[in-house]
């Protein structure tokens, strides 16, 4: 079991940035691939990025390649996403997610259905 508390969400201008942290606790975390989640109003959950279990491999959505960046720290249980140049359309609820299958699997279909564990979100507000 590994527990998952999103923090850094809030109200930001078009052009403007602001860094999601998740805070994991529980299990040991290195263990864990680790991803970001939005869903906006009336829309289903969609992949943002997911990061290996050791950073080394990192895949983003289309939609924020260039923009977003995603860490983490597996001495301090924690995984970053870094959103910068935002636009009205990057708002939403922002979720982290943990799974510990393989990489392989995970990665092959980024369904949010598949993924194990999830935080409680955090709201990101882009105005225009």
């Amino acid at each position: 079991q590994v527990q998952l508390v999103e923090s850094g969400g809030g109200l930001v201008q078009a052009g403007g940035s602001l860094r999601l942290s998740c805070a994991a606790s529980g299990r040991t975390f290195s263990i864990y691939t680790m991803g970001w989640f939005r869903q906006a109003p009336g829309t289903e959950r969609e992949f943002v990025a997911v990061i290996s279990r050791g950073g080394g491999r990192i895949i983003y959505t289309d939609s924020v390649k260039g923009r977003f960046t995603i860490s983490r720290d597996n001495a301090k249980n924690t995984v970053t996403l870094q959103m910068t140049s935002l636009k009205p359309e990057d708002t939403a609820v922002y979720y982290c997610a943990a799974d510990n299958r393989p990489w392989d699997t995970i990665i092959l279909s980024q369904a949010a259905a598949d993924w194990g564990y999830w935080g409680q979100g955090t709201q990101v507000t882009v105005s225009a």
